[in-house]
């Protein structure tokens, strides 16, 4: 009894030591006999350490019996080696793998291989890496230690040669740390993100504060996304740190669930936004009345569903989900195709009636919005395609070994690019400026292209024959006697200069420049002048004999 307390104390303290590093479990399941991992050679990454694959053998719960000794097959080697692993024969075998004795009275292996996986001839000398091949015995199973050269995908194959149920834990130890080798480059990657969203929050914050009394509410929401923004990117940078130096311990599982929950945060919160900008609020409506309730209430309920989804996802694994998943899936998609609808359809309306009132700047602004919005939706589409038609082109079970080194970046890392460049761009359109509430309050003069233009005069050109015709055709009025020049001699004798006016000659004046209101680089207001106008009634000159 004491015996096996020290061995169960043994195991328990190699599990804690395992759980602080990539470990995968391999037993006597068919789909779970063989398990892989990148791993990046020491001069790739750096580290303290030498890159390393150690297997460890779990003995059985019930006592082995002194007559009987189970062994386990088990092969390390790099995916390029494969087609070293194994013999071919004819058919209908035509492979063998395990070294059996009818495979050494055939010639396939040695006697001293028997229990072992059978690899090629010249294996040693044409692999691209070190291939390791044992028949590990139960009863006392050492742990193997299998070390990393140069950067490769590995795997480690099991099988049962005994017929007897067996588990083992596989470690992949690279020399950067405890993460695994595929999740290395989120470090950087979220880092520098990390940065890049501060110094989006400080240029503008400064533009905040320096238009710090004509900002409108929007602009407050955008500010606050920002602060947050930084925040989640930054804890989702201190888990992968942490898991790297200290594995996936209870504390790096604490930093997961909150980062979780962050996710969930800026999902809601990202789509809360763009609704009411897309609503036109601040800009175009200065309040959204009981609107602002219901989408306040539609973000809250897809945060929840969120949180439920990131919990689920974290906790049942594939192999366990059923269709309950669908109670989480549903409400979450639910809500997801909610926020969807009512953005596309509120910025529709809102282009419609700034485009009715001819609010060109205004429409401008929202047009760019609905580019931003289609342009997004075409790189996610685009990116998903050459993604399918890549994996379409590969082998199923080439993909993964090729490019598991960029696979962070086509599940996570270029969708927060996208994202990013989203925010970036409504950022700067939405930007606080020092006529923030001028623009927001006030219309733009309608310029209407019903009038007389420039271009129409051509029209209104008149040929002289066509005139005169005209005026032959017209019956005259009777003829009056023509008023006599003052120069011309009076009835009565008397001479007078009728051509010259008793009244002074007008004098041309210099037309006074009407004001404009306008705004530089932002839009024209309508500003009413209510200057009283001079009255004409009174008669400009008479004639007084």
């Amino acid at each position: 009894m004491g015996r096996w307390r020290q061995l169960c104390a043994a195991v328990l303290l190699e599990l804690l030591v395992v759980a602080r590093a990539a470990e995968q479990s391999v037993t006597q399941k068919e789909s779970n006999r063989q398990v892989c991992s990148g791993m990046y050679s020491r001069k790739a990454w750096g580290g303290a350490v030498d890159p390393f694959i150690l297997t460890k053998f779990i003995p059985p719960k019930d006592a082995i019996p002194e007559d009987q000794d189970p062994i386990v097959s088990l092969v390390v080697f790099e995916w390029q080696d494969r087609h070293l692993v194994g013999k071919p024969v004819p058919p209908p075998d035509n492979t063998i793998y395990i070294c059996d004795p009818p495979s050494i009275d055939a010639g396939l292996c040695k006697e001293g291989q028997l229990g072992s996986f059978i690899t090629a001839d010249n294996a040693t000398e044409t692999s691209r890496s070190q291939i390791i091949s044992l028949a590990v015995h139960l009863k006392n199973p050492d742990p193997i230690t299998y070390e990393i050269k140069r950067t490769g995908y590995y795997c480690v194959g099991t099988f049962g040669y005994s017929d007897t149920d067996y588990s083992a834990v596989v470690v992949f130890r690279n020399a950067f740390g405890e993460l695994p080798a595929a999740q290395i480059a989120k470090l950087p990657f979220y880092a520098a993100i990390t940065i890049v969203y501060a110094f989006l929050g400080l240029g503008w914050g400064a533009l905040y504060y320096l238009n710090r009394s004509d900002i409108l509410a929007v602009q407050n929401y955008i500010t606050a996304i920002l602060v947050f923004l930084v925040i989640e990117m930054f804890i989702t940078w201190l888990f992968y740190d942490y898991q790297n130096r200290h594995g996936l311990n209870t504390g790096a599982k604490v930093l997961l669930v909150v980062d979780a929950i962050l996710s969930a945060a800026r999902n809601s919160f990202s789509f809360f936004l763009l609704l009411i900008v897309c609503m036109g609020y601040g800009v175009v409506k200065h309040t959204l009345g009981k609107t602002m309730i219901y989408v306040r209430w539609l973000a809250i309920t897809h945060f929840l569903f969120g949180v439920l989804y990131s919990v689920a996802s974290l906790t049942v694994t594939p192999e366990n989900a059923g269709p309950l998943v669908l109670l989480v899936v549903l409400p979450l998609a639910g809500t997801l195709t909610a926020f969807y609808i009512w953005t596309l359809n509120s910025l529709n309306l809102t282009l419609k009636d700034l485009t009715e009132r001819k609010q060109t700047v205004k429409a401008a602004m929202y047009r760019k919005l609905w580019w931003c919005i289609l342009s997004s939706i075409i790189v996610i589409f685009a990116f998903f395609f050459v993604n399918s038609w890549t994996f379409a082109g590969q082998g199923d079970e080439d993909f993964v070994p090729e490019h598991w080194g960029t696979r962070w970046f086509i599940l996570d890392g270029w969708l927060n690019l996208v994202y990013f460049a989203d925010v970036a761009f409504i950022a700067y359109v939405w930007r606080p400026t020092a006529n923030n509430r001028r623009f927001a309050m006030s219309d733009e003069i309608a310029q209407d292209d019903d009038g007389f233009d420039l271009a129409s005069r051509d029209s209104l050109t008149f040929d002289s024959e066509d005139l005169e015709a005209n005026d032959s055709a017209t019956p005259k009025p009777p003829a009056y006697d023509s008023v006599p020049s003052y120069n011309a001699p009076r009835s009565g004798g008397t001479d007078g200069a009728r051509d010259v006016s008793p009244l002074p000659a007008p004098k041309p004046m210099k037309m006074a420049a009407m004001p404009r209101a306008s705004l530089d680089g932002e839009t024209m207001f309508a500003l009413e002048d209510e200057a009283g106008s001079e009255s004409d009634d009174d008669d400009r000159g008479r004639l007084v004999r």
